[in-house]
């Protein structure tokens, strides 16, 4: 290189002194500010009510429940739904680092966090439709739902028949006992952290596998009522990686472990009233729990339910009508008798003989077509930016803290964006 040009190179043995003001990290508008802001509106106590860092006791002081809501409320807001991801950028990003304001965080207390709260998370997802419905800015005068299969956090291969879960329970005993043993004996071999980290996996593959056997019997025999076909029950098999895991068709039109998450969707507000999951590859008897869980959340009923053809159940579609809910489903073609389903049949129900008429009408099919609009375009945003599209924790109970964890960011976005919140 030319002696005589002049250049700025790096020297990286200078120690230099800097000042770091957080508040000038992001801007006064940022969407960080404005997630904060809520929460310090709302009751946070359920959080903070198992913390044993208390006044006048020893011991490190907790990380601020507020603290890590706005870090996953916000990284999900970011589609960012890994722990280690979001560990990462709290050290390197403005947004993060503002919300955590000095407090370092590790990805094991964000991890825990997560999962570890399902009953606040839940009281808190519930507090937050309670101040929307006390503004009236929910009216629930008329709701739709839809069901979303999430790819499961196991593989194709673990599904496995009766005689091969067994095996697996024989053989993680087998290996636990032999890994404690090891331990027992030499006690030096390896780290601690290692040992300990080896008899964790051991003994969670065990109760697993034990899960899976004891899931067997309760679908096959689930199969075999449905179907009336005893034969069925050798087709039966379990995932040993997720037991709670059921096959189901994607919408790739592929199959593959999943879980159906159903999701309900006030149409005048577009915000989810109502969040639960479920392992049942169809949606035929989800319509009442769905009801159930709307209720539960908001005092409640809708006055009119809107959901697709999957739903169709007669059954349902009679108790919703004891309710004082109107529902309304594209009916299903009888191929055997081909009767028209909009006509009513001799057998009919008042509530059956209504729900045709209702779906026959022109008032009816316009009200219809409300759901693809609200209840699909709000699953679409879940999955594709509010970290839903594949779900990296098992079993129903995770699933479903996981699914309020993105129903409640997509709600706080939303009214942040629209000034409710």
């Amino acid at each position: 290189m030319d002696e005589d040009v002049r250049l700025r190179e790096p020297n990286r043995q200078q120690l230099i002194m800097q000042t770091l003001d957080y508040e000038a990290l992001i801007g006064a508008e940022h969407p960080a500010r404005a997630i904060w802001r809520v929460l310090e509106g709302l009751d946070l106590s359920r959080f903070s009510a198992p913390l044993r860092a208390r006044a006048h006791t020893v011991g490190r002081d907790a990380t601020d429940p507020r603290v890590l809501l706005a870090l996953w409320l916000y990284g999900l807001s970011e589609g960012v739904n890994s722990a280690r991801a979001i560990a990462r950028l709290s050290e390197a990003h403005a947004a993060y680092r503002w919300i955590c304001g000095g407090v370092r965080i590790n990805y094991h207390t964000l991890s825990d966090f997560r999962t570890g709260h399902g009953a606040a998370l839940d009281e808190l997802f519930s507090q937050v439709l309670g101040l929307l419905l006390k503004q009236r800015l929910i009216t629930l005068e008329r709701v739709a739902q839809d069901g979303t299969r999430v790819r499961a956090s196991a593989g194709a291969a673990s599904f496995r028949r009766l005689p091969r879960l067994q095996a697996c329970v024989a053989t993680a005993r087998k290996h636990l006992a032999q890994l404690e043993a090891e331990t027992a004996q030499d006690a030096s071999a390896g780290s601690a952290r290692q040992r300990a980290a080896a008899l964790r996996a051991a003994r969670e593959y065990e109760e697993r596998c034990q899960r899976a056997v004891a899931q067997f019997a309760q679908l096959d025999a689930h199969k075999a009522a449905a179907k009336n076909h005893p034969q069925r029950q050798t087709a039966t098999r379990i995932s040993t990686t997720d037991p709670e895991a059921r096959v189901m068709k994607l919408a790739n039109g592929g199959f593959g472990p999943a879980y159906n998450l159903q999701l309900a969707t006030d149409s005048g507000s577009r915000l989810l009233v109502g969040v639960f999951n479920s392992n049942a590859g169809s949606d035929s008897q989800q319509l009442a729990p769905m009801l159930d869980e709307i209720t539960r959340r908001t005092a409640a009923l809708p006055r009119q339910h809107l959901a697709d053809g999957g739903y169709m159940n007669f059954a349902a579609v009679e108790a919703a009508a004891a309710r004082g809910v109107e529902v309304f489903c594209p009916p299903r073609e009888n191929r055997t008798y081909h009767i028209d389903p909009l006509t009513p049949q001799p057998g009919d129900s008042a509530a059956i003989a209504a729900y045709r008429q209702r779906m026959g009408s022109a008032q009816g099919k316009e009200i219809d077509k409300e759901r693809a609009a609200t209840a699909e375009t709000v699953n679409a945003d879940l999955k594709t930016w509010r970290g839903l599209d594949r779900l990296l924790v098992r079993g129903l109970g995770k699933v479903l803290i996981v699914a309020t964890w993105s129903a409640l960011t997509y709600n706080l976005l939303r009214s942040i964006r629209m000034g409710w919140l």
